[in-house]
């Protein structure tokens, strides 16, 4: 009798001989609107400026990041992060250039909005890193550490300025004890009720956040390490996860993406809430920096990086390839 539990009646390449029949019994797919596209944004410039530790990534001034917009939003992607960059002269202690409401980020939201209007949900970063000239998530006590009470009172304000300039997604990225209640309440506060939030539930103070603090102008002195979470846990990231739920959170993301695949999965097995993944910057320098030395097929390697992120639990991946892959996706 043939035996079809093993070999050789048994025969797992049967289903792999014909990219046709690998494509019909692929168990994770990747779509358009799976994607959103991190974008930066800086105040006092008339065309965009390079990023030289991520190739192929810009500093926008308005006018390209309203085209960049509606390039995404024409591909297909569901999203576009806005991160903004203000002038050196504007940073100060508090980070005030954060929520004053003409300020770059805001200024962006409303850009943004007028092109695309509910075609492409916009995303805003709700931290103050890029604002302050300490460049650290919080306001500082007169020992110079992070007051986690009084930068949530900042966070408040932050809230209500992206609102008010028309987001549709605030993201809370500063990992500051309480914040996702604190910001819900301000929300509500002002019958922005509608308006959702993105939690960074799990950031890990990792190495690979580099490149980004060439992209936003980052003048941090020290490191996160007292608020962002320790690479060594995971129960820390579920301890987190439960209290972000209990808050209000519509919505829960890992960050970085590739080194906390675990994590993701995790929490993707853990919630009944939309889960996002950062592909961050060192992600993004890594592959573009091993395919320019001819040492990694670029292509192949970028789509394989978003399967992997996929497969483990993301339907969200925040990735600086989005509207690339998203026009690949689509023919």
């Amino acid at each position: 009798m043939t035996q079809y539990g093993s070999f050789p009646g048994a025969r797992p390449r049967r289903l792999r001989v014909n990219p046709v029949l690998r494509r019909m019994v692929a168990e994770t797919r990747l779509h358009p609107a799976d994607l959103i596209l991190p974008a930066f944004v800086r105040e006092g410039i008339a065309r965009p400026a390079p990023i030289a530790a991520m190739p192929g990534v810009v500093q926008h001034s308005l006018d390209t990041l309203r085209k960049a917009a509606v390039e995404a939003a024409t591909a297909g992607v569901s999203g576009i992060m806005l991160f903004g960059v203000p002038e050196d002269t504007k940073k100060d202690a508090a980070g005030t250039a954060g929520t004053d409401p003409d300020g770059i980020l805001q200024t962006a939201i409303r850009a943004v909005k007028e092109e695309t209007g509910d075609e492409l949900v916009v995303m805003s970063d709700l931290c103050l890193d890029e604002y302050t000239d300490h460049g650290h998530c919080g306001v500082l006590d007169d020992r110079g550490r992070v007051d986690n009470d009084a930068t949530l009172e900042r966070y408040a304000e932050m809230a209500r300025v992206q609102a008010d300039a028309g987001v549709h997604v605030v993201g809370a990225s500063g990992m500051m004890d309480g914040q996702i209640g604190v910001i819900r309440r301000a929300l509500d506060g002002i019958g922005k009720e509608d308006v959702s939030i993105l939690a960074y539930t799990a950031k890990y103070s990792s190495a690979f956040y580099g490149p980004f603090r060439e992209a936003v102008g980052s003048s941090l002195k020290g490191d996160r390490k007292t608020y962002q979470q320790d690479p060594a846990n995971v129960r820390e990231a579920l301890r987190e996860l439960a209290l972000d739920l209990e808050e209000g959170a519509d919505m829960v993301m890992v960050k970085p993406a590739l080194p906390y695949l675990d994590v993701l999965a995790r929490i993707a097995a853990e919630v009944a809430v939309p889960v996002a993944a950062y592909q961050i910057s060192g992600e993004y320098a890594m592959v573009e920096a091993a395919a320019e030395k001819g040492w990694i097929d670029r292509d192949a390697a970028i789509m394989e990086t978003l399967t992997g992120i996929r497969r483990a639990g993301a339907g969200m991946i925040l990735t600086y390839w989005a509207t690339e892959v998203a026009q690949k996706l689509a023919r």
